[in-house]
């Protein structure tokens, strides 16, 4: 077992250096894992870190997948077969700009649930899942004969609460499950926040990303009997829609503090070391001052790019860490191959409007909720209700629209809720009115919601995706029927409806690809916003304010023939 004394780490009576990088299966094809995972033994190092997203793997209550990407018990024997060692973090929070910080959107439907904290209702869903990962993956934990060496109990805790009895529940989870490997916390490096997050008893490690020497100072003097560790070492940096990419230090910055960190004979683990890619709705969103989505790529600027290939750092950085340890290179595993493909004619066209029947499931709602209150997890939202009354010149009111709205009245757009646009700083909310002409007659109201990603970090955590409620003037609106639009079912499309001009459209073509196939990259830059599917599977998010314009396609998701099919209101694609 990893063990501590005189403040080294020891493995099996022997002293071992904390050598390790951020590879999250669930943002890579598990087709990928071993690849991703000899680059990062190519570049010197002996750990591979990974979060656990509990939404991957309960994205519906009580029913449980560790299938497919979701399979973190082949994740973690393939790095045992590479000779790796792995630290696991099961949350139950992760953060990572992950959709809800891993927490399932599904807990979102109970209104008096209080997250990350020791209460009733959450803390038994926090029990039945972790029972259930350990389950998976208890024994491969090294005192068993595998390779797992660490497990983190919650995730930078110290920077949003400070309860010691749900910490201690955690703790209390773990090893009542059998978890008797090393335990640690993960924080901010000043004291108030490691001091917030630590569990007593157990190990306290320090997430930056820059000066070691001098970000290492409270963790020392708090612990003065344990190892420097840097649990996340920021070597990049996440991108934001409207936002410029963001690649963090540079690869000579990198290098510098890699080699501060092996001179202090500190432990450090690259965050990332390959970052990989928010497939499908997953990607996360911060939420101060304004509402920030995440984009789908999550190359982060780590050593090894979105699509598996090196880089300036991660070369500068394999210099270092082989001179380190004293052993001779091994040889670098193949560079990634891509190509581009033709320009695909996108020859079908249907109007989201003229489809919706083949799509959505239908609820009778007569009070408009959110979407998890509907059991859906990601995706769009439709609320519809029509009424008969006398007005005056008035103004139609909707409630908490999270994040992007399409209001129509008697069929025409009428209005578009942006929440980028929200300014928090200065008393803005999520509510949005538009005036309505005096009319007597029928009335009908339709309201058309784009989730975008659930916030990741922060009080702004409960963030249910659609709206809560409208008002005609002050009169609250009743009697909804509401459609659920989660976009996992697109072969269901029906192709012989029209294109409503006012709504989204699905576009689809046809890629033919002879002989083997390589990774590539879909280039939206003619679209203005939606999502991109190839062969049903959820390429992610796209939107033209920015700042990324092509998307990555893994070799392994195409075929000799391809369907490509995306939601938007322009048509012009290049591959």
């Amino acid at each position: 077992m990893l063990t501590i004394n005189n403040k080294k780490f020891y493995l099996d009576g022997n002293e071992f250096k904390l050598y390790s990088g951020a590879i999250h299966y669930f943002r890579v094809l598990p087709e990928y894992w071993r690849d991703r995972l000899l680059k990062l033994k190519a570049m010197g190092l002996n750990t591979v870190e990974t979060y656990v997203a509990w939404n991957v793997h309960e994205p519906k209550e009580g029913t449980f997948t560790f299938e497919g990407i979701a399979n973190i018990r082949e994740f973690i024997k393939t790095a045992g077969e590479l000779g790796l060692y792995v630290i696991v973090r099961p949350g139950p929070y992760i953060c990572a700009e992950w959709d809800f910080g891993g927490f399932p959107a599904w807990l979102l439907k109970y209104d008096d649930i209080r997250l990350r904290c020791y209460e009733e209702k959450y803390m038994f869903y926090v029990k039945r899942y972790l029972e259930r990962l350990f389950e998976e993956i208890g024994d491969l934990q090294y005192g068993k004969g595998g390779n797992i060496i660490a497990m983190q109990v919650e995730n930078e805790y110290g920077s949003y609460g400070r309860d010691k009895k749900y910490l201690s529940a955690l703790k209390k989870i773990y090893r009542d499950a059998g978890i008797d490997c090393l335990l640690f916390t993960s924080d901010g490096e000043n004291k108030s926040n490691l001091s917030g997050g630590r569990v007593e008893d157990e190990l306290m490690v320090a997430n930056f990303g820059s000066n070691p020497k001098k970000k290492f100072v409270d963790l020392k003097a708090m612990q003065p009997d344990k190892p420097l560790v840097c649990g996340e070492f920021w070597c990049g940096w996440f991108t934001t829609y409207c936002g410029s990419y963001n690649a963090g230090s540079s690869a000579t910055q990198v290098a510098s503090y890699l080699k501060e960190f092996i001179d202090m004979d500190a432990g450090f683990n690259f965050y990332m070391f390959h970052g990989g890619t928010n497939f499908g709705f997953t990607a996360g969103a911060n939420c101060y001052g304004h509402y920030l989505p995440d984009i789908a790529s999550y190359d982060y600027g780590a050593p090894l790019t979105e699509w598996g290939d090196y880089t300036d750092k991660y070369h500068k950085c394999r210099e270092i860490l082989f001179k380190a340890r004293g052993i001779e290179p091994i040889p670098l595993p193949p560079k990634p191959q891509t190509k581009a493909y033709a320009d695909v004619k996108l020859d079908r066209v249907v109007g989201l409007k003229s489809t919706i029947d083949s799509l959505a499931t239908t609820h009778d709602s007569h009070i408009p909720y959110p979407m998890e209150h509907y059991g859906q997890n990601q995706g769009y939202i439709i609320y519809s209700t029509e009424f008969e009354g006398s007005y005056s010149n008035t103004s139609l009111t909707f409630e908490n629209l999270h994040d992007i709205a399409y209001i129509y009245v008697n069929g025409e757009l009428k209005g578009k809720f942006d929440r980028l646009k929200v300014d928090y700083y200065n008393g803005g909310n999520d509510n949005y009115t538009i005036p309505i002409k005096a009319f007597d007659g029928k009335i009908k109201i339709d309201v058309l919601v784009e989730a975008m990603g659930r916030v990741n970090y922060g009080e702004k955590i409960y963030d249910r995706k659609g709206m809560t409620g409208a008002r005609i003037g002050d009169q609250r609106i009743y009697g909804w029927i509401v459609r659920t639009l989660p976009l996992d079912n697109i072969e269901n499309i029906n192709w012989l409806g029209g294109a409503d001009e006012s709504y989204p459209k699905f576009y689809a073509g046809t890629l033919s690809i002879e002989g083997e196939k390589q990774d590539t990259f879909i280039d939206m830059r003619g679209f203005t916003k939606g999502t991109v599917f190839i062969n049903g599977f959820n390429l992610g998010r796209y939107w033209n304010e920015g700042p990324q314009r092509t998307f990555y396609i893994p070799a392994p998701l195409l075929k000799d023939t391809n369907e490509i099919v995306i939601l938007s209101k322009k048509r012009h694609m290049l591959i």
